[in-house]
């Protein structure tokens, strides 16, 4: 899939998550909105208050890649921080939708020229245009799931916004992951899509990369790939975990300690 042709789609599952949490804000309703998320200390309205200043900080930055000019620095967010702590409830839920409609506009808006010269430097990467909707998507997509567990208790990641988080796991896992004394090696391997990884937990911290053919380990880890995102995003605790969820020679347990959640 070239730039030209993973950009619309990348756009398209991060509009259809878009469109997920605005449906299920919808459902909770206006009266229900400081009803606790899947965070603990996060109500629904503050999720979609994470999102909306995300989604404005995020449309700086994109602008910024649209005009060749360095990103902003990280004296943008606060002052944007402030202003969304501040809002009421159904505001900052109505204001977070609207906010994200718009940063999906302006993508859409861009031409096939200005998708192709898009780059910016961000996080210490080199991003595309295409890596940096990735990057959005793993928030809103990990984040519209907070807000949909709130009304189904089984609700998983959309497996098409799953495979491209997934595609990001190796540098998340890096620096949300816990190490720990007892080190442990994992082959991890992941239904819908399929997808192979080697898990390696020690004193020296956490990395993932893809399984080789010939890598092997005692312990074995299988699992739809929503449900491995959840796990390396800290939400896949017991009462979200699906039946197909199969761990051997490690206990399952071991592992949502090494991934405690962002």
């Amino acid at each position: 899939m070239t730039e030209t042709t993973a950009v619309p789609h990348v756009l398209g599952v991060l509009r259809a998550s878009h469109e997920r949490l605005g449906a299920a804000i919808a459902e909770i309703g206006e009266g229900d909105l400081t009803r606790q998320s899947y965070d603990d200390e996060w109500s629904v309205a503050d999720v979609a208050s994470h999102l909306g200043s995300g989604t404005e900080i995020f449309g700086h930055y994109l602008e910024a890649g649209t005009q060749g000019e360095p990103a902003p620095g990280s004296e943008l967010n606060q002052p944007i921080w402030d202003a969304w702590n501040a809002k009421a409830p159904a505001d900052q839920a109505r204001d977070s939708l609207a906010v994200n409609a718009g940063f999906l506009e302006a993508v859409d808006s861009l031409s096939d020229e200005q998708r192709s010269a898009w780059q910016l430097e961000l996080f210490g990467m080199d991003l595309g245009l295409e890596g940096f909707l990735r990057m959005r998507l793993g928030e809103h997509a990990i984040h519209t799931w907070d807000v949909a567990v709130v009304l189904d208790p089984a609700a998983t990641l959309p497996d098409d916004a799953a495979a491209l988080v997934a595609d990001g796991l190796s540098m998340v896992a890096g620096w949300a992951g816990k190490g720990s004394e007892e080190s442990v090696s994992v082959e991890v391997r992941t239904t819908s899509p399929e997808r192979a990884y080697h898990l390696d937990v020690s004193p020296a911290g956490v990395s993932l990369s893809p399984s080789l053919d010939d890598t092997s380990s005692e312990a074995t880890l299988t699992l739809p790939t929503e449900a491995f995102v959840r796990l390396v995003y800290g939400r896949l605790d017991p009462d979200h975990t699906p039946a197909s969820v199969s761990a051997s020679g490690v206990d399952l347990d071991r592992l949502r300690a090494t991934f405690p959640g962002l």
